[in-house]
């Protein structure tokens, strides 16, 4: 919904929605992703799917995560869509290939593993990373950054909430103040 468009990507517990909040407290318009462009959907065609019954699937946390999709027509409609002069889409999705391309810069969110440790053991456990079998995920997800796109530009985010939003939007030139 910008003229320019970015998204901040990065494991549970990096801090997609600390930052997203930090942003529209600022006056941004942001894009919760996992809340309003989420859905459970068939990684190979987007169709779609009802979650199977927990004893039905050996992997719950894999399952949930692979089948973590953004509707593809939505983010299209919102990136074409140049009401506002910038936006921030947070979050993350399995199909992020077929629209990676249509932002200005992706950002990763990165923290160190006792980091990320401290804040999924904070996690309740109706929330995704508050489970044991969900952090196993997240920690393999963040050793081997296979959800990071090749383009993202790391940004540490073990620094204070201010100092991470204000790098970010450094790097799009929105200097602050």
């Amino acid at each position: 919904m910008g003229v320019r468009n970015y998204l901040i990507e990065g494991v549970s517990g990096a801090g997609k929605t600390a930052v997203a909040e930090e942003l529209q407290r600022r006056g941004y318009h942001v894009i919760h992703g996992d809340r309003e462009l989420a859905y459970r959907g068939d990684p190979s065609t987007g169709e779609p799917v009802v979650q199977p019954a927990e004893e039905s699937v050996a992997d719950r946390s894999a399952w949930v995560h692979a089948h973590h999709l953004w509707d593809v027509e939505k983010v299209r409609t919102m990136i074409v869509d140049r009401r506002s002069l910038i936006s921030f889409f947070c979050g993350g999705s399995r199909n992020l290939p077929r629209f990676v391309d249509w932002f200005d810069a992706v950002f990763e969110l990165d923290v160190d593993l006792d980091t990320l440790k401290r804040r999924l053991a904070a996690r309740p456990e109706d929330e995704f990373g508050g489970r044991p079998a969900e952090r196993a995920l997240i920690m393999r997800l963040h050793a081997t950054k296979e959800d990071v796109p090749k383009q993202a530009l790391r940004i540490d985010a073990t620094a204070p909430l201010a100092v991470i939003v204000d790098e970010i939007l450094a790097k799009c030139g929105e200097a602050e103040g």
